[in-house]
């Protein structure tokens, strides 16, 4: 049996009963024991599937980022005649009319879990101090995930008996553990100047997440009127400050930031994952190509899926000037035709000529969408998003574009908001407006909580955080395009169904 062979095994016996995390035993039925595995086994080979492991989970458009931004007032995915119905799952997400069977919250689950198997069982093959706390904080990063969607998340200390169900943590307590990981492991993380590469975990990373922690608290004890403590949101501001000494500066070119060499000219970028050939192509899951491929049209360049818009109401929060909706692109317009950020309108091939969809009418995508489109709709409803210029020169999961989990610019908007929960309303402007001049938009003239969470969906659009903002500011139970004010119970999401069977400490969520 190779080593590849050995770690995979490992990894389906865990799925296998539910989560979670194991080190090789005879316990399992291996013919290996302890010993022989930590000869063949290297907690370096385990730390990279660790990090591999977050490509499905977050990556993805199916997982954490479907439940995340669908499910909001920045996405939508019709179903178009025939295509994209997939049982109504992404109508459910944008309605919020989900079950605990639904088929995406039950994979997200497990694929949030497995990350957190994947880094514990770093833990069990005697990492170094450095690989320790790399893998603390993947599993930090993904039980995060687990607490922000679900309220409660399972847990296994490193050679716990995998025949004993998991305790689960409540969110007060889960917190306050990763909490406690964070500020225990970031002595022996790298800084960011000697990582050089923003795909490994690194300390600003762990400041990055603990601003998240600090400033969502409140909101994760008490969904239905989050509360927000003065001295969390001092901790928010303080650690921004750290991860400002760090040399960060807001990126110029916006969409540079995303773009297929990221990691030379992005300014911003703090946690990434690394992709391109051999790469990313050897993960489960799609890599970040499909995220300009779920909106593209089959008759653009790069050939999409024709699914995922935006909502027209969420396009009109944008000024003319903000340079965030988008345009011609380097290396991507002059060589197809498309430009990048919001698609609106006809669109055209390099050479200027008119694209037509599957029917050689005119592709002209409209403002009007509906959750079930017909006609003509089926190939031209709603605003298309390009966030990540494609790379092309590589086609699928070759995609060199690294994927972005945290980057300055949030950091900034953490810290305003900060500022403005604590009264500070002036200091919050200034650095809201420095970011707003820097998008070509209008400076404000006064700042306070609509406007801030107008900005952070103008500059963070379709990055994943858009259902964590909605409901730290109160807004996610409320009516927008294509759906009605929705119940409380909606402010989490179930505990798949499949789960609670092999897992007797979970317990459902209220409501379902």
């Amino acid at each position: 049996m190779t080593t590849q062979h050995i770690i995979k095994t490992a990894l389906v016996i865990a799925c296998s009963v539910g989560f979670t995390a194991c080190s090789l035993n005879e316990d399992l039925g291996s013919n290996l024991n302890q010993q022989q595995a930590d000869s063949l086994i290297k907690a370096s080979q385990l730390l990279g599937s660790a990090y591999d492991n977050l490509q499905n989970a977050y990556q993805d458009f199916s997982q954490t980022w479907g439940m995340c931004e669908i499910s909001t007032d920045e996405a939508l995915g019709p179903t178009r005649g025939g295509d994209w119905d997939d049982n109504g799952v992404w109508r459910a997400l944008h309605q919020h009319q989900w079950t605990p069977d639904h088929s995406h919250i039950q994979n997200t689950f497990s694929a949030l879990l497995l990350e957190q198997f994947s880094a514990t069982n770093v833990l069990n093959f005697r990492p170094t101090p450095r690989q320790e706390a790399e893998a603390r904080f993947l599993r930090a990063f993904s039980m995060f995930a687990v607490i922000d969607l679900y309220g409660q998340v399972p847990f296994r200390s490193p050679g716990e008996n995998l025949l004993e169900a998991p305790k689960v943590y409540k969110a007060a307590e889960g917190l306050d553990f990763i909490i406690s990981e964070l500020n225990a492991i970031l002595p022996n993380l790298p800084d960011r100047v000697t990582a050089k590469d923003a795909y490994v975990a690194n300390q600003d990373a762990a400041r990055f997440l603990l601003m998240k922690i600090y400033l969502n608290k409140g909101a994760f004890l008490n969904r239905k009127a989050p509360t927000f403590d003065a001295a969390d949101m001092q901790k928010v501001i303080a650690l921004a400050d750290q991860i400002t000494a760090s040399g960060y500066s807001l990126q110029p070119k916006y969409f540079d930031t995303f773009a297929r060499d990221n990691d030379a000219k992005s300014t911003e970028n703090i946690f990434t994952q690394l992709n391109g050939p051999g790469v990313s192509n050897n993960r489960n899951g799609n890599n970040v190509y499909c995220r300009w491929m779920c909106t593209l049209h089959y008759s653009q360049n790069p050939s999409g899926w024709n699914g995922f818009t935006t909502l027209s109401d969420f396009y009109d929060s944008f000024e003319a000037t903000d340079t965030r909706r988008g345009g011609d692109y380097p290396g991507v317009t002059n060589v197809s035709g498309l430009k990048v950020g919001f698609l609106l309108g006809q669109q055209y091939d390099q050479n200027g000529n008119k694209i037509l969809d599957r029917s050689n009418r005119p592709l002209i995508f409209t403002r009007e969408v509906e959750l079930r489109a017909t006609g003509t709709q089926v190939e031209m409803s709603g605003i298309r998003v390009v966030k990540y210029p494609p790379d092309m020169g590589s086609s699928g999961s070759n995609a060199t574009n690294d994927f972005v989990f945290f980057r300055y610019a949030d950091a900034v908007l953490m810290k305003a908001e900060a500022l403005l929960r604590t009264g500070n309303a002036a200091a919050a402007l200034v650095i809201v407006n420095d970011l707003r001049l820097k998008r070509g938009a209008t400076p404000f003239t006064s700042l306070d909580l609509t406007k801030m969470l107008a900005e952070r969906g103008r500059e963070l659009y379709w990055e994943g955080w858009r259902r964590m903002d909605l409901i730290r500011f109160g807004k996610y139970l409320d009516a927008w395009q294509l759906k009605t004010a929705s119940d409380p119970k909606y402010l989490l999401f179930p505990i798949p169904t499949s789960d609670l069977a092999v897992n007797k400490n979970l317990v459902q969520n209220p409501g379902y």
